[in-house]
């Protein structure tokens, strides 16, 4: 939804979109939720799948580091480093 106000020479929008609208955007934002979905329950650790390592995958030259990776969604570059030392450790071995 989008109204505008003409103020002088200048025009001002205004959107909302409400939760609905970003779950049929993306059906991973569930409940619109645009950090990677629910922390509730096991979701805290056994993100974003269940494995001991959260940041490797199937490939062993491919690390995951995003929001649905611990310890979540935020500005903090922590799910970056840890999916760094991660690689190193397996690079490493």
């Amino acid at each position: 939804m989008s109204t505008s106000e003409p103020l002088g020479t200048w025009q001002y929008v205004h959107s909302v979109w409400r939760p609905a609208w970003f779950e049929h955007y993306n059906p991973a934002y569930v409940g619109g939720d645009i950090a990677g979905g629910s922390y509730g329950g096991l979701q805290l650790l056994l993100r974003p799948t269940r494995r001991l390592h959260p940041y490797a995958t199937p490939d062993p030259s491919l690390f995951l580091c995003s929001a649905s990776t611990p310890p979540g969604a935020g500005v903090h570059g922590m799910c970056g480093h840890h999916a760094a030392n991660a690689a190193l450790k397996g690079i490493l071995r």
